[in-house]
């Protein structure tokens, strides 16, 4: 514990010291999701505390690997006097790109942690064994989520034929209706406590294959209606 104190404090110390570019872009994801989300806005400072410095922990890019992240030398602090747990020749260090709804995947941790180191160090597990597949498109690994949207469209198919010729009869598209809650990981779509109990399934069952199969789950649920529309946008609000 006390190396990730450490480790936290030193990361923590770099953001009060000096700026990057990508700041701005970090507190106005904060700013557009977690600061608007009538469940979550009480957390915006615990949000700013774990992604901060998240952005800026070099180590993550070295779990992570290559493949599943991005450097520049083009791009660099605005000051070269930093610590030696940032990386100057690489923005963001972590080597992730900051999204719009990233602080999603950190809103609902701040229901069980008030202890911001704690809160940053499962945020990073999580984010660096699972949420990082949800926007990433390495051909090696099916949990992409370009694989958990192919697994999302052969399960619809085999439980839900019917439903499934609706859509496309109609032309919609149903992995139109569930791709955002994949992206997401249904942060932001379900209350927290249903956002937790989800993701502790996919810690028991160490996959993310539990996604698709809740969003399924959702269509057949809410299947008659949806058998009413025949437009993507009428499915959507079904």
């Amino acid at each position: 514990m006390a190396a990730y104190q450490a480790h936290y404090e030193k990361l923590k110390d770099n953001v009060a010291k000096y700026e990057t570019v990508l700041d701005p872009l970090i507190c106005k994801e904060v700013e557009l999701t977690t600061m608007n989300d009538d469940m979550h806005f009480v957390f915006c400072d615990f949000v700013y505390q774990v992604l901060l410095p998240f952005f800026r922990d070099s180590s993550i890019r070295d779990v992570l690997g290559a493949e599943n992240t991005i450097s520049s030398s083009d791009l660099c602090y605005q000051t070269s006097d930093l610590e030696d747990t940032v990386d100057e020749s690489i923005l963001p260090p972590s080597g992730v790109v900051p999204f719009h709804g990233i602080s999603l995947y950190a809103s609902p941790l701040c229901y069980l942690y008030d202890d911001p180191i704690i809160l940053f160090n499962i945020f990073k597990k999580l984010y660096t064994r699972y949420f990082y597949k949800l926007h990433n498109l390495c051909p090696h690994d099916e949990e992409n989520i370009l694989g958990l949207s192919v697994l999302f469209e052969k399960i619809l198919l085999e439980m839900e034929p019917n439903l499934t010729h609706h859509f496309l009869s109609n032309g919609i598209q149903p992995i139109r209706l569930v791709f955002k809650w994949l992206f997401r990981a249904f942060s932001g779509y379900l209350t927290p406590d249903q956002v937790l109990h989800l993701w502790d399934r996919i810690l028991g069952f160490d996959t993310l294959k539990v996604l698709p199969l809740l969003a399924v789950g959702i269509l057949a649920f809410r299947k008659n209606n949806l058998y009413q529309v025949t437009t993507t946008s009428a499915a959507e609000v079904s």
